[in-house]
């Protein structure tokens, strides 16, 4: 990482600060890596060894300042700005106190009574020694997503290799779950995961996690994840569900991750396509609601888009069974850290904004049965809201 990397770094962010307005700079502060986005979006090495407080203080205009403790006053070498350095706590807080004098908003990594749980990562304590100065502190939630959650057009080509090969591998696992049942080989949820598993390695990607093959009840687990011990024979008549994610092999690369459905017979059950068209109809209403909105310049907030869909499965009778929130930001991390789609597990207020990506993935789940699920991946650009990685699911996929 060149030094101008750095700068060009910290004078865009004081291009948003002023921008947007939302305050008066922004307060970068860490702990032995308390606070993982501060090395994110600061662009700095996160495993460095890093024993003692320190803080980064970006004004909306002026010099940004640095404040060290003695016995380590490099950690922050790469940045700009003037150093000051500490030892005691009593100079700390005097030092800070002046760092921040006259200043009313400052941004830090909080969200109020912890509504955005991936924003909150300054202790409260901390929190309060600000407050202590006279400066109200505010959120630097949506100046995050700025640039953590923004794509550049090389990741969003990354993007669609990803979802476009996620989508082939769906189409080769069902296709292996359909030959080993007509040749009537013994076939387990840890078989297909291995499958899939290879497929994403052939296909010069990698994930965080091994993906989810499921069946019948275990379908109904959100997060199962199958093993070689435990795991469910495949047979006929069965729901099979896989969830997988996976990027290119690259640095800034960026994830894709789809859920689809099949099931190992050629009549598909009416309670199985009920519970799957509630589904694909809450989906699409939340696709349809984003589309609306940035077609003429209004980005929702993360919550609107849950209320989209979640008020047609709830219509449909099955909104005790949608347990958890409808999607989640998408970037380097396959649960990334912009605007998350979710009025249930949190009240997400941030806004989405364009350049950014997001999954659209309602389900039911009716224990002790199956559970269907249905994700994809919808892009923000200025004016557009788009799912690459087609065709979408619009049924159940009968595999034989």
């Amino acid at each position: 990482m060149t030094p101008l990397r750095f700068d060009e770094r910290v004078a865009a962010i004081q291009q948003t600060l002023h921008e947007t307005g939302l305050a008066d700079g922004w307060l970068f502060y860490d702990f032995r890596g308390s606070d993982p986005l501060a090395y994110r979006v600061l662009l700095l090495d996160p495993f460095r060894h890093v024993t003692r407080r320190w803080y980064y203080w970006i004004p909306a205009t002026g010099e940004p300042v640095k404040l060290l403790h003695r016995i380590e006053p490099h950690v922050l070498a790469e940045l700009p700005g003037k150093s000051q350095v500490y030892v005691s706590w009593e100079e700390q807080h005097r030092l800070l106190s002046a760092i921040l004098a006259g200043h009313r908003r400052v941004a830090m990594q909080y969200s109020s009574l912890n509504a955005v749980p991936y924003v909150s990562r300054v202790d409260a304590g901390t929190i309060e020694l600000i407050r202590s100065f006279g400066a109200e502190v505010v959120s630097a939630a949506d100046l995050i997503q700025r640039f953590e959650a923004v794509w550049s057009d090389e990741q969003l080509d990354s993007h669609r290799y990803a979802v476009t090969a996620l989508r082939r591998i769906v189409d080769e696992a069902f296709a292996y779950v359909g030959a080993a049942l007509s040749a009537g080989r013994p076939l387990s949820e840890y078989g297909v995961q291995q499958f899939i598993l290879g497929r994403i390695h052939d296909a010069g990607m990698v994930t965080s996690s091994p993906p989810i093959a499921a069946v019948n009840a275990h379908s109904a687990d959100p997060h199962y994840g199958p093993t070689e011990a435990g795991s469910l024979p495949i047979t006929r008549e069965n729901l099979v569900l896989i969830d997988l994610w996976a990027k290119r092999l690259e640095p800034g690369a960026v994830y894709g991750d789809i859920t689809w459905t099949g099931y190992t017979g050629s009549l598909i059950p009416p309670r199985h396509r009920a519970v799957f068209d509630a589904v694909r109809s809450g989906r699409d209403a939340a696709v349809a609601f984003v589309q609306q909105r940035v077609a003429v310049g209004q980005y929702p907030y993360g919550w609107e888009i849950d209320e989209a869909c979640r008020q047609v499965i709830v219509a449909a009778g099955y909104g005790e069974q949608f347990v958890h929130r409808t999607g989640h930001s998408i970037g380097e991390e396959v649960h990334g850290n912009g605007a998350n789609i979710d009025n249930l597990e949190t009240q997400d207020s941030r806004r989405i904004i364009p350049h950014t990506c997001f999954s659209i993935e309602p389900g039911i789940y009716l224990p002790g049965e199956f559970g269907i699920r249905s994700e994809l991946d919808l892009y923000v650009s200025d004016r557009e809201a788009i799912a690459y990685g087609q065709p979408l699911q619009t049924e159940i996929v009968s595999i034989l």
